[in-house]
């Protein structure tokens, strides 16, 4: 360990006090206190090199996850986007309507996310709508409004 005087560098780091030790060895004898059988006791399951059971095991009993009825399906592929509705888009200050600009107005979260443009609520000025999901609704308000929505 360095003293208050000594500059720390690479050659002078050590451990903390007391965080490494010698490992205990097991099977050497019976002098040194772990012979013969290692601290494993005599036999059975958890003596055995891989002893030990998996963390659903119940004694032998039924385990829960083999009892209990499987049903449905996750689909692994499942996109779900970040939803905005079309009276959020207040909060925009431009009418630039694209993933950067709704996280820039704090509306998502996760620039990354796909986003999904909702229609509740009415657009309040024309808006052009690129790289977001738009549904029927929100395409019928925005176009209403004199906005475009740019092809994705």
């Amino acid at each position: 360990m360095a003293d208050q005087t000594t500059p720390v560098t690479l050659s002078t780091l050590r451990p903390a006090r007391g965080a490494k030790h010698t490992s205990k060895r097991l099977g050497r004898g019976p002098g040194s206190g772990k012979g013969k059988t290692s601290g494993k006791g005599h036999k059975g399951h958890k003596a055995r090199q891989a002893g030990g059971t998996n963390p659903g095991f119940e004694g032998g009993q039924m385990p829960m996850y083999r009892r209990l009825p499987k049903r449905g399906f996750t689909n692994p592929f499942k996109v779900t986007a970040q939803p905005v509705n079309v009276k959020d888009l207040e909060r925009l200050t431009a009418t630039e309507v694209n993933p950067d600009t709704l996280h820039a107005a704090g509306l998502v979260s996760k620039r990354d996310v796909p986003v999904k443009l909702l229609g509740t609520g009415t657009a309040n000025r024309a808006y052009t709508v690129q790289g977001v999901a738009v549904s029927a609704s929100a395409r019928e308000k925005i176009e209403q409004a004199g906005g475009k929505i740019a092809a994705e």
